[in-house]
């Protein structure tokens, strides 16, 4: 952690959606003027796309099914927790990005399925965004939590999830439900082991509940919508959290326990706009005074 340099981790599983709420995020920095960096969970992958389809097959082969993205193998956690370090300690680190789409190989001058080459994080930043799968881990070799000031975890419920990944990565990235489904599968022991447990380390959760019928997430047609569900939101230390303010603000909206309001679906960027503003003025203004 870091008063002259802090790091926000937005931290979720793949389809949970962590890129919805990097949008919230962007209207903040944008409407509060506080000049953001960027810092992508996929950039820390230790495989490009082929290479990974070739490392899957060789611990198939070998009689590994479950190597997967969310696990240390694919990943490289020492880099990322130095990149943490790095910044809280520099103002700067090193990073890069992976392109996912032709959309995105325009951009970037880089072919779908790669990295970008290194670069360095720029000096002038007041604030870090980390956005990805392992934001507050921490294992027996890496301690990656330690280093955020503010870990918002993005957690719907499995189901919903499920739906939610099962829908992007058909539209999105062309592949087939069966294709997403035995990568759900071979994921889920590091999902258990690697993700889930960050969520205890994180400062404030966000968990979509879907109020429609998700039993067989295999075969949903639609992705229930907001309105469609509630919102659990959850703070690990609710010491200083005005509850009341924010019931009041957030029209059917209630506490469901000590440190846990519960709001429509539909009131989720509200909620987050109320709750995280004044997290990241604190973070930003303590900076502000120091340099």
């Amino acid at each position: 952690m870091s008063e002259r340099h802090p790091i926000i981790s937005v931290t979720g599983s793949s389809g949970a959606g962590t890129t919805t709420v990097r949008h919230t995020f962007d209207r903040i920095f944008r409407r509060e003027g506080v000049a953001a960096a960027y810092m992508e969970g996929d950039a820390f992958h230790r495989y490009d796309r082929a290479s990974m389809r070739a490392v899957m097959q060789e611990a198939e082969e070998a009689g590994n099914r479950h190597f997967s993205h969310f696990g240390p193998e694919a990943n490289l956690f020492a880099e990322l927790e130095e990149a943490f370090r790095s910044y809280a300690e520099t103002g700067t680190g090193r990073t890069r990005h992976y392109v996912h789409s032709e959309a995105e190989a325009d951009c970037w001058g880089v072919p779908p399925g790669h990295f970008t080459e290194w670069t360095d994080i720029p000096t002038d930043s007041e604030v870090l965004f980390y956005e990805g799968l392992h934001g507050a881990l921490i294992t027996d070799e890496v301690n990656i939590a330690r280093h955020a000031d503010l870990k918002i975890g993005v957690v719907p419920v499995i189901n919903l999830e499920w739906i939610q990944k099962i829908h992007r990565d058909r539209e999105k990235r062309g592949y087939s439900t069966e294709a997403v489904t035995d990568t759900i599968l071979r994921r889920m022991p590091d999902y258990v082991h690697y993700i889930c447990p960050q969520f205890t380390a994180t400062d404030v959760n966000f968990q979509r509940v879907p109020l429609v019928d998700t039993s067989n997430p295999f075969i949903a047609r639609w992705i229930p919508t907001p309105d469609e569900s509630a919102v659990v939101i959850r703070f690990r230390d609710p010491k200083g959290i005005d509850f009341p303010y924010l019931t009041g603000m957030i029209d059917g909206s209630f506490m469901s326990r000590a440190n846990s309001i519960v709001i429509p679906g539909g009131k989720l960027d509200l909620a987050m706009q109320l709750i995280l503003t004044p997290m990241i003025l604190r973070l930003v203004e303590r900076r502000r005074r120091l340099v």
